[in-house]
């Protein structure tokens, strides 16, 4: 297979590159890091030396590539298929690009931040920088629900890196920060996200593994249960 992606099902960046690589239909081989394998964790190091992950090989170009949005610019470029993820017209590009980066900085981040402060030792919990980071997710979603008006995808009139940028973005996001009742335009363009066959797929392979996140109790029953 000429292209691994170095993963974990429950990553929420791996959920973004997974869904471009189902919505492409890009053949790969998924490499499962195991953290507590010392040779899963070594192999993955030399190819992420800051540990983050996903990371892309392609084995025949001999081309490793961290970070999620660059992964699938590479796939757009090198290894399309079925549909482009980012469009032809330079200005649509610029809007999925700026709507990658909002989900990514405005949304996830800050969702990872709240995630992780379930996993900090009692003697480091920050709930100054818990309450900056819903503070953030809040504004960001406020911003989102003025912008889905009267739109179906987010950034382009076809789904677009961007839209897979929104799908772990949101999908956790809603867990510990959930949408308040005026996020109308919100909710149905969650929903659209959820029901495509790539998103699917990405929470059908992630089941499993959703015991071990740490807000398992507030996740949605139709997730759990499929």
């Amino acid at each position: 297979m000429t292209l691994k992606l170095y993963m974990h099902p429950l990553s929420s960046f791996c959920h973004k590159v997974l869904v471009a690589l189902y919505e492409n239909g890009t053949s790969f081989e998924s490499v499962i890091v195991d953290f507590s394998n010392s040779d899963s964790r070594a192999a993955f190091f030399e190819k992420s030396p800051m540990g983050k992950m996903p990371v892309l090989q392609d084995v025949e170009s001999n081309v490793i590539l961290p970070e999620s949005s660059i992964i699938i610019e590479y796939i757009n470029i090198h290894h399309p298929v079925h549909c482009g993820l980012l469009p032809q017209d330079a200005g649509e590009q610029l809007q999925v690009r700026l709507w990658d980066r909002f989900f990514d900085l405005y949304i996830h981040q800050p969702m990872q931040r709240i995630v992780g402060e379930r996993l900090r030792p009692e003697g480091s919990l920050d709930p100054h920088g818990v309450s900056e980071a819903h503070a953030t997710i809040d504004k960001a979603y406020g911003v989102l629900e003025q912008h889905l008006a009267d739109r179906q995808w987010v950034a382009s009139p076809t789904f677009s890196m961007a839209d897979c940028a929104a799908v772990p973005a949101l999908f956790y996001g809603s867990i510990v920060h959930p949408f308040n009742d005026d996020l109308r335009n919100t909710r149905d363009y969650f929903e659209r996200l959820v029901s495509r066959h790539s998103v699917k797929r990405v929470i059908d392979e992630a089941r499993p593994y959703f015991q071990y996140f740490p807000y398992r109790e507030t996740m949605p029953p139709r997730f759990l249960q499929g």
